[in-house]
């Protein structure tokens, strides 16, 4: 998978991406409404909406949902609303979730298209300009996804994660474009036809990851979803283990609900272009129990000396040949990745030097989570209305 992302990025960037860094100038300006959604945000709300509101985009509206927040995010939109008249606001009286809050800003939105921010997420005054040339070139285009960049730089975790979304994240959109079908767009920044979204039903209020939902949705319906790098925006991520922890396990939940609830729809020949996607995944999955099971045998081979079998012994965990190819591999994949989002914020490739604990410390969460998620998505109770959500953890700026 790692030379298969790696020579479809370099693809991917030779055919759609290389050229000229001015943003394309349009015939024309279509209204886009700007969703904000926003539950217990006061600490960011007010930075995320400053930078919209000042984006280069000439014709845009921002709607911001408060979904039922109980810190002071109603008192700072409300003076925000006294600055800006492009700027509306929504309140839910309890929380609903990001996809239902989403929902109610759609339903409010006179754009014909809407731009998906992150109350987090400080959006680049270009995006737009990258991202709504899709929509008027392709009419079957339903979303484009953009690039969220790392800009929290403290602690080991942090750092490594900027390499992970150069080299693994922007790297694995690139090359599943490639191959016609994402897996799923990045929720930060994302814009969406709202006709298609209209047709495919919305996001679904049951699933945790609202985003690798609608994804799933809208391209079996046979909607296109587009990646484009230059779209840039700029988030937070966790600086904790715990975080991390919460965050992950998240994503892997989203990713399980959507496998198991779309997978029975993939049947027929016409939803063939969703196969390699569906492959990929579980291929993943199978991986991360085959880990689990490789560490089961280590530590019983060392606690039942003499009675463990042999064909099953494991007797270190160190890495060997293998493991130095495979570790080469993984900084091969983060030297292209860095690079290529070179092109988009100066000084990436410095960490690279971080990327020597990717392996050892984000495989091993990702097959962890992944563990614990699959039996708890199909435990989990079919009763539940809505999957709320909670404010994440995340660090502070550098």
């Amino acid at each position: 998978m790692a030379f298969f992302w790696t020579l479809g990025s370099m693809l991917f960037f030779l055919r759609r991406e290389r050229g000229s860094r001015t943003p394309p100038v349009l015939a024309q300006w279509p209204l886009v409404s700007i969703l904000v959604p926003c539950h217990n945000e006061a600490k960011d709300i007010a930075a995320t909406i400053e930078r919209l509101a000042n984006n280069r985009y000439p014709h845009f509206e921002i709607i911001a949902i408060n979904d039922g927040s109980r810190d002071g995010t109603a008192t700072i939109l409300a003076g925000l609303l006294a600055r800006h008249d492009r700027l509306r606001v929504l309140t839910l009286e309890r929380n609903l979730g990001k996809a239902m809050a989403l929902r109610a800003g759609a339903y409010a939105s006179r754009g014909e298209f809407l731009m998906c921010v992150d109350a987090d997420a400080l959006l680049d005054e270009d995006a737009l300009f990258w991202m709504i040339p899709h929509f008027l070139e392709g009419p079957r285009v339903a979303a484009v996804t953009g690039n969220p960049r790392v800009q929290n730089r403290h602690g080991l975790l942090a750092r490594i994660q900027i390499g992970e979304f150069a080299s693994i994240i922007s790297m694995v959109k690139r090359s599943q474009r490639d191959l016609g079908r994402v897996f799923t767009v990045s929720g930060v920044h994302v814009c969406y036809r709202k006709r298609a979204l209209h047709e495919s039903g919305y996001w679904s209020a049951r699933t945790v990851t609202e985003d690798i939902d609608i994804s799933w949705r809208l391209q079996l319906h046979y909607w296109d979803v587009r990646y484009e790098p230059r779209a840039l925006s700029w988030i937070t991520v966790p600086e904790t283990l715990r975080g991390l922890w919460r965050q992950r396990l998240r994503w892997a939940r989203g990713g399980i609900e959507a496998a198991l609830h779309y997978g029975r729809m993939m049947r027929g020949w016409p939803k063939r272009r969703m196969w390699p996607v569906m492959i990929e995944y579980v291929v993943g999955c199978a991986w991360n129990y085959a880990w689990l099971v490789f560490v089961i045998c280590f530590l019983l081979t060392w606690l039942l000396p003499g009675v463990w079998p042999a064909a099953l012994s494991v007797p270190t965990l160190v890495p060997q040949w293998t493991g130095v190819l495979l570790g080469t591999v993984c900084v091969l994949q983060f030297v292209v990745g860095l690079y290529l989002d070179s092109h988009y914020e100066k000084g990436i490739l410095r960490n690279l030097f971080w990327a020597i604990w990717y392996p050892m410390l984000y495989w091993m969460l990702s097959s962890l989570t992944t563990v614990v998620a699959i039996p708890e998505v199909v435990l989990r109770n079919k009763r539940e209305r809505y999957a709320l959500w909670q404010s994440p953890e995340r660090g502070g700026l550098s």
